[in-house]
Parts: structure tokens; sequence; C-alpha cells
């Protein structure tokens, strides 16, 4: 196997890692979201429902693609067109993120990482499994 993709199982594994470590926020307790919330300067964490529903809902989809990541890093060849639309999806993902964060309010540290993380992250999968796909097996 080349040093290229050992490198980029290595990543796979880290960001993965990375994403699984959400399920923390699945089964956190509210008051927990609570002092993250107010540790970032945004206040009193809102009292409806809807809040919490999607806290847990989105680390959940984290965590989920953790797992994914995790998975399609065993075999790389036979996941490569999955990596291919994960890398682009991402990166998609990541400006959505930017956006959504410059508009919502967010922390300027959060906006200026969050969304470009994703960015970088997608483009290093994307160009990694494209480049590869590109390649005689």
């Amino acid at each position: 196997m080349a040093e290229q993709d050992r490198l980029f199982k290595l990543f796979l594994r880290i960001i993965g890692t990375a994403a699984l470590f959400a399920l923390v926020a699945v089964v956190m307790p509210i008051f927990w979201m609570n002092a993250i919330h107010e540790g970032l300067g945004m206040g009193p964490l809102p009292d409806e429902p809807i809040v919490g529903y999607l806290a847990r809902s989105t680390s959940a989809f984290y965590a989920f693609i953790g797992g994914l990541l995790w998975l399609a890093s065993f075999d790389l060849r036979r996941y490569r067109p999955v990596l291919c639309y994960i890398g682009a999806a991402i990166i998609i993902f990541g400006a959505v993120l930017f956006v959504v964060d410059l508009l919502g309010g967010m922390p300027l540290f959060w906006s200026l990482t969050e969304g470009p993380f994703n960015i970088i992250m997608g483009i290093i999968i994307f160009t990694h499994s494209y480049r590869r796909a590109a390649e005689p097996d």
C-alpha cells in the first residue's frame, strides 16, 4: 500500500474518531449544554424542546459520519466512489455552515473555524479519493 494511502487511512480514522466523540452530546445532560453555551458567551441556552432535539440529532449525525469514515478507511479502493461523494458533500456542507454561522450570529472564532475546517477536510477527502479513482487498478 502506498504511503499516501496509509496516511489517508489515518486521516479518515482521526476525523472519524473526532466525529464519534459527538455521541457524548447525544446523551449529555441539558445543564452541561447550557454551561457550554454560556461559556461561549452566548447567554443561557434557550429552553425550548427544539433546541435539545437539534443539538442531539446533529450530534448523532456527526457520529454517523464518523462511523462511515472509519468503515471506508478499511477498504479505500472499494469505497472510492463513496469517499468522493463524502468529500464533495463535506465541501458544500462546510460552505453552508460558514454562511449559516455568520448569519446566525455565532462567535467569530466559531464561524472562522467550523465551516473552513470542513471545507479543507472535504477537499482532502475528495482530492485523494478522486485522484486514486483515476488511477488504473
